[in-house]
């Protein structure tokens, strides 16, 4: 499992990749599936253009999402597309951790 931690303006976002399992949690709230997060719709549309006319435009950007973490064969391998991703829209990553060792702070 590996832990990241990001900085979002104000808030604080944690992600967990735990295999092809990834979870998302702000605040004090529980950790939550992509399928349970808000999307930005420009956010989603910046990735995928195609979507911008679509009723069902989370719900395919869901799937792809997943689908893209299961191409991806080992947890480093997802947390360095998380990053890259995150990363695009402003995110900051802070902190890593690692199969429960200590946490560590990364440097920009």
């Amino acid at each position: 499992m590996i832990g990241l931690i990001f900085r979002f303006g104000m808030e604080i976002i944690e992600v967990r990749i735990d295999r092809t399992n990834c979870l998302f949690r702000t605040g004090q709230t529980n950790f939550v599936t992509i399928d349970n997060l808000r999307l930005d719709k420009s956010g989603v549309i910046k990735e995928f253009p195609d979507l911008e006319d679509r009723d069902d435009w989370r719900i395919e950007a869901v799937k792809r999402f997943k689908d893209k973490l299961k191409e991806l064969n080992t947890e480093d391998e997802r947390v360095k597309y998380i990053i890259e991703d995150l990363k695009k829209y402003g995110y900051v990553l802070m902190y890593k951790q690692k199969q429960g060792h200590r946490v560590e702070k990364v440097k920009e």
